[in-house]
């Protein structure tokens, strides 16, 4: 596949903050506003491929009888350093996908926690060291200009137009393969169409897509400069500007399939804490309660297990603390049983409040801003809503002596009547109802779409991921309720507050 293919996907996340459009909520002159999370040259190209890669949308890598004569990545490695290790390079197989099994990596033999499974030499590692050959231009232009992952990106592209002439080409070529999909045989959505983004329908994650595809386009169109600045680049290259060589959507798939692979290591200087290891992701697994980590020892990086294996297992390491949101865009699928997955409520005191200023220095006290962003996490919905109710009833106080009193406390309590505790909750709760209507179908529906045996892998990724936002929902709605009937006096309606 061209590398219009190779390249299909907070390690690292580069998308800015995201700040979303209020939707109608219970929003009175005096309540705090609850947040719904919704955001809404054509140029001569360089060929980028050669009769050994696949074209975009084609098949596989290679053909036929000519793949059994390429040298496999493993042998590769230890070819050109890689030490005697404890893993081997087994496929995969996909379902209703029409490209070739990915590969992953499996243990050759019974391993022990503690067992180190492989250690790969810096001479195979790609770097931004290597990329750009000065730690001082790496950091300017991660700093000022690009991601790490663009850099990466730009210069596996520009190898990949060398063929078998890049010292990369067996490393690349596994990458090709893959295809950026992931453990569940899917690519970032990044990379899908706008018919198979409205598989997100009602998640603020499809706006989230759109808003990292563009950021990914701005990066883009400022690649020319890190051609420009990067003298390693420049000189092997100095005809091809990128914009020119590399369409957007190639430059798309192939910042995604980096995204999907990159390593995070810890302890090393800028310009090498990014890093694309061989016999890393994703032919290793990610996984959310696994403790493994790639890591940067003495002129390799290593990985060293976490668990007990069998000769055959497939190896998996730690993802870092990501949602299953940032799981999915980053590397097309979701864990569910990540105890790091959460949703976003974000509530803002009503500027307009003639007691605002007040109201602001009172949440900045308790460590709160004017514009508060709550994480809710799975399983722990009542914690959140605890940690949320003194903020809203904030927002609900209208007697200036009231103000007072709440000024001179100490603490996040605020204390307000059973009746305006419940014109609280009532908004909390037509919160997450409002959310919970904005799905096309419902938990149930999603519980029957998969049990299709059949079901398209990206819609089965997506509707994987909407139950367990919709999981998190109702059981916000569900708490939300239960704090609703501990109130004194049912019979009495929400105060006009």
């Amino acid at each position: 596949m061209e590398l219009s293919r190779l390249f299909v996907s907070d390690t690292c996340f580069f998308s800015p903050p995201i700040r979303y459009s209020p939707v109608p909520t219970l929003s009175t002159f005096f309540a705090v506003n609850l947040r719904i999370n919704r955001r809404r040259r054509r140029r001569s190209l360089c060929s980028a491929s050669n009769h050994d890669t696949l074209l975009a949308g084609g098949g596989s890598v290679v053909t036929g009888d000519r793949e059994k004569h390429e040298e496999d990545l493993k042998s590769w490695m230890h070819k050109h350093g890689l030490p005697p290790c404890k893993v081997v390079l087994k496929d995969k197989p996909c379902h209703n996908d029409p490209h070739k099994p990915i590969h992953y990596v499996a243990a050759s033999q019974d391993l022990q926690v503690g067992d180190v499974a492989f250690s790969v030499p810096n001479s195979l590692v790609v770097t931004l060291e290597r990329v750009l050959g000065n730690e001082t231009v790496a950091e300017l232009l991660t700093t000022n200009k690009l991601s790490e992952l663009a850099c990466l990106a730009l210069y596996l592209m520009y190898e990949k137009k060398q063929g078998k002439k890049s010292f990369w080409y067996p490393y690349i070529r596994e990458l090709d393969r893959q295809r950026g999909r992931g453990q569940l045989s899917v690519e970032s959505p990044l990379l899908w169409s706008k018919s198979e983004l409205d598989y997100l329908l009602g998640s603020p994650v499809k706006d989230e897509v759109i808003e990292r595809i563009e950021a990914i386009r701005k990066e883009y169109n400022e690649l020319d400069t890190v051609w420009f600045m990067a003298g390693s680049l420049f000189q092997q290259y100095p005809y091809d500007i990128p914009t020119e060589a590399f369409s957007f959507e190639i430059f798309k798939q192939a910042f995604a399939a980096i995204q999907s692979c990159v390593v995070h290591l810890q302890k090393v200087s800028l310009a090498r804490r990014f890093a694309l290891v061989p016999l890393g992701p994703p032919l290793l697994s990610y996984q959310s309660n696994c403790k493994a980590m790639l890591t940067a020892v003495d002129g390799a990086v290593e990985l060293a297990v976490d668990r007990a294996y069998k000769a055959g297992d497939p190896i998996v390491v730690w993802c870092g603390p990501q949602p299953n949101s940032k799981l999915l865009i980053n590397y097309g699928f979701v864990d569910e049983n990540n105890s790091n997955d959460r949703l976003i409520v974000e509530a803002a005191l009503n500027t307009e409040d003639p007691q605002y200023q007040d109201k602001r220095m009172v949440a900045q006290r308790n460590a709160k801003s004017s514009v508060q962003v709550f994480r809710v996490y799975s399983g722990k919905e009542r914690e959140a809503l605890l940690d949320m109710l003194p903020y809203l009833r904030l927002g609900y106080v209208s007697d200036p002596s009231e103000m007072q009193s709440v000024i001179s406390s100490q603490g996040p309590v605020c204390p307000v009547s059973p009746c305006m505790e419940r014109a609280v909750l009532d908004q909390l709760a037509d919160y997450f109802k409002t959310r919970l209507a904005g799905y096309p179908t419902t938990l149930a529906e999603d519980e029957s779409m998969l049990a299709d045996g059949n079901l398209n892998p990206k819609k089965r990724v997506a509707t994987q991921f909407l139950r367990l936002e919709k999981k998190i929902l109702h059981a916000c709605l569900h708490a939300t309720t239960d704090f609703i009937n501990q109130l004194p006096d049912h019979s009495i309606s929400p105060c006009p507050a």
